[in-house]
């Protein structure tokens, strides 16, 4: 009789898995690898969407910088009638050219009439041309506002694709933990669904050999505590596989930010490991050296520091006295091309503080403002060559861990099997099944827990790398 049982067991356990061989072929299943998984984050994803905006508020902020230097063109037209009479009747039009270094240049047409008319603004019938040219001679020459709004604006351009990539990256980097997280609760639930289906073959085994009379009814309770408690860890890792998938959700979307949701029939990448370090881009890095140079860090923070000194060149300038100078050419209309030195109209403007106060004061802060972003350029060098080899480390260490805990696995799981082979002969116990059983499913479970932690201290060096492209 005691061979009965291991009849009975193969033969319950064909049927077993005949029957979800059937179950697999009635519901076709589809991989979503891990590589397709970021693409569709990538490209679909809101909050990439998001930080590729940067750019394109950086291109629109250039453009406004730019429109300080556009032409403009101005008229002014003021008249008063009163009792029949016109007191006066002033027009003043001009056409005005910022150039890059200052100096502006300026064209003019004046007609003014009337009664008590005041005689400054007294000019010939047919009107007054002008044409002359505005220079600064201090303040304002080779640096002023608009001058330096440009320059900043197109470092802004840098500065938002450094932080492009910094925002994207950091979104990229939930999304791989969300899918890694997935694959764990993946796993477990399928190592629990398959010993759970062991502990119901085993039990209703037990049960048959009571009614034959080889077991005792003690038994059926032993193997029916087994059967619930593999049922109870199976129902916990269904509801941690379903809250995976629905986190994991929350990063797929198609065009038109339609949200995806994944089916039953969905389910991830099973050869993970051997392609996660090519997918993030990680696998030169763990052999070669990496400089730290074209980081978006570094990167941001070299662009912060040039626009800093935009700033102190702008600030510096305030020293100077301002003087401005103008000179425009009077004429005519009709007479514009034939030139005469004594039609002219000349200014100067001067102003300079005495104490600087204001101006020494902000040139100082400008100063401080580059030395500290210099000193945060310099800390962040070194705490992120510092993280890219403690990371590599973490990698390789994992690795190693990964390798040992799979062979503990091996030796659990023959153990196992030895245990069972002994208890078909009837020289071993339910309860060391049992005993065995567990010890290998704590094994499994620490077995996919550094294989986890494996595949996040690889999207932590992606992270660190902030290579999102």
């Amino acid at each position: 009789m005691k061979y009965n049982f291991l009849f009975l067991l193969l033969f319950v356990w064909n049927l077993q898995s005949q029957a979800l061989q059937d179950e697999r072929q009635l519901v076709p299943k589809m991989e979503l690898s891990f590589n397709e998984y970021l693409g569709y984050v990538k490209k679909f994803h809101p909050l990439v969407k998001t930080a590729n905006l940067e750019i394109n508020k950086a291109q629109a902020s250039l453009m406004a910088a730019r429109g300080a230097f556009d032409p403009k063109i101005g008229v002014d037209f003021d008249k008063k009638q009163f009792k029949d009479t016109e007191y006066y009747s002033l027009l003043n039009s001009s056409f005005k050219i910022p150039t890059w270094y200052g100096i502006e240049i300026k064209a003019g047409f004046e007609q003014n009439q009337g009664y008590y008319l005041n005689p400054e603004h007294t000019v010939p019938s047919a009107g007054l041309a002008s044409v002359g040219v505005s220079v600064p001679l201090g303040q304002g020459l080779f640096i002023n506002q608009r001058m330096a709004d440009l320059r900043k604006s197109k470092m802004q351009l840098q500065l938002g694709q450094a932080e492009r990539k910094l925002q994207a990256v950091a979104v990229l980097y939930d999304a791989s933990v969300a899918y890694f997280n997935w694959i764990k609760n993946y796993e477990e639930f399928k190592m629990y669904n398959q010993y759970t289906a062991n502990a119901t073959i085993r039990y209703k085994a037990v049960q048959s050999l009571i009614k034959q009379g080889d077991k005792r009814a003690i038994d059926s309770v032993e193997a029916g505590i087994s059967l619930k408690s593999r049922r109870l860890s199976l129902e916990n890792s269904r509801l941690k596989l379903m809250k995976a998938k629905l986190e994991l959700s929350n990063y797929l979307w198609l065009d038109n930010l339609i949200p995806m949701e994944l089916t039953d029939a969905v389910f991830p990448e099973q050869n993970i490991q051997n392609t996660i370090q090519e997918t993030l881009n990680t696998n030169d890095l763990l052999t070669q050296d990496f400089t730290v140079d074209n980081h978006p860090k570094i990167s941001a923070l070299e662009t912060k520091i040039n626009m800093l000194e935009v700033d102190r060149k702008l600030k510096a300038n305030l020293l100077l006295p301002k003087i401005d100078v103008s000179y425009s050419y009077l004429s005519e209309p009709q007479y514009i091309n034939s030139y005469k030195f004594e039609n002219y109209k000349i200014g100067v403007n001067f102003a300079y503080p005495i104490f600087l106060r204001k101006e020494r004061g902000g040139l100082k802060l400008a100063d401080y403002k580059i030395q500290e972003t210099t000193n945060s350029l310099n800390l962040e060098r070194l705490q992120l060559s510092n993280k890219i080899k403690a990371q590599k480390e973490v990698i390789s260490s994992l690795n190693t861990q990964y390798f040992i805990a799979s062979d503990l696995v091996g030796n659990y799981q023959t153990m196992l099997q030895s245990e069972e082979r002994l208890f078909t002969f009837g020289e071993s116990s339910l309860f060391l099944i049992n005993s065995r059983e567990s010890s290998l499913i704590t094994a499994q479970l620490s077995a996919i827990a550094l294989q986890n932690e494996f595949y996040i201290s690889n999207s932590e060096l992606y992270k660190i790398l902030a290579n999102p492209d």
